[in-house]
């Protein structure tokens, strides 16, 4: 069963353009001019109950705008979208219940109160009776390690223990779908591997269905089985993360340890050097031609180890997005 379903879904943003100067302000007060800019571009996809989806994209790709569409911030040019059977727009009660948008850069918790605190006023929003609302806060503050941070105001918390508690916030009431826009964006390496292990769990746990956007692919080959891909307002791309690299990753990595120093520039016979010492290298090779050079290298070379790897997803991303790399062709 589809938790959300998309189709032909587009978004255009009017905004008035003005000259600088005195004459053109006056003239913009009579005869104004607008540009208009296509965030999101007959954008279709549909997700399963429970299905936790990582969606990809550089800055002003559409992601966040879809998101806030799917969550009825905004509506749609054009297009037509369901969340749990209901129209987002619409905001009906019913909907806003059980659904939860937690935004790396954007705050819910009230900045100078204590998070217990606005934990009471979503207790009061969502109708929660106490004994529930106490038993939730607890095991969720208890799994993220924060229980004794809810009554020390926000700001004096680290970013990491604050987007702790912007997810508790968010799960209080036991949404059944939950948008999670770049939640570890500026978070260190360990406060990210926490959330990351969280949001793994409580997905298998609860079967919530779970659509997060990220710039860090950690985060994404983690977490999510399947990838959206937007770019410019469309989808380039939507699938297993494996049949990303299957159509987009035209080479694999290959790394040589040796016994003795070796000359590079025997190396680079074989493929593109990505990483050299004397007694090792990291190649890059077509992938149809693996067995073959890595045969040559074994038979050149005083080889002690060899191992063959995917290109990192992340450099696929980015090679994606430069639209100027061999991958893929």
């Amino acid at each position: 069963m589809n938790s959300i379903e998309i189709k032909n879904l587009t978004k255009i943003y009017r905004s008035h353009v003005k000259e600088e100067g005195l004459r053109n302000s006056i003239r913009s007060l009579f005869r104004r001019q607008y540009k208009e800019y296509t965030a999101v571009n007959d954008v279709s996809f549909s997700i399963e109950e429970g299905e936790l989806v990582g969606m990809l994209g550089a800055n002003g790709a559409g992601k966040t705008t879809i998101l806030k569409m799917l969550s009825g911030l905004l509506t749609p040019t054009s297009g037509t979208a369901t969340v749990m059977n209901y129209i987002p727009w619409q905001r009906k009660n019913d909907f806003r219940r059980n659904f939860s948008i937690v935004m790396g850069q954007r705050n819910q918790l009230w900045w100078d109160l204590p998070a217990a605190d606005s934990f009471l006023l979503n207790r009061e929003i969502y109708s929660i009776p106490e004994d529930l609302f106490l038993k939730r806060r607890n095991s969720l503050a208890e799994r993220l390690d924060v229980m004794d941070k809810l009554h020390v105001q926000v700001r004096r918390l680290s970013l990491g223990e604050r987007m702790k508690c912007e997810l508790i916030a968010a799960l209080l009431h036991y949404p059944k779908v939950l948008f999670l826009d770049e939640p570890t964006i500026g978070l260190d390496v360990v406060a990210q591997h926490s959330l990351r292990e969280f949001v793994a769990e409580y997905n298998k746990e609860s079967a919530t269905t779970i659509i997060l956007t990220s710039h860090y692919m950690d985060d994404i080959e983690h977490l999510c089985k399947r990838v959206i891909i937007i770019d410019n307002g469309h989808i380039m791309f939507d699938g297993a993360l494996s049949m990303l690299v299957e159509k987009f990753a035209a080479e694999k990595m290959i790394t040589l340890k040796f016994s003795e120093k070796t000359d590079k520039q025997d190396l680079e016979l074989m493929g593109i050097i990505t990483d050299f010492t004397s007694e090792q290298v990291s190649i890059r090779v077509p992938r149809n031609k693996i067995a073959s050079i890595a045969g040559d290298c074994l038979q050149r070379f005083p080889v002690t180890d060899i191992t063959i790897e995917e290109v990192p997803i992340e450099d696929i991303i980015r090679q994606i997005f430069n639209k100027d790399s061999t991958v893929g062709k």
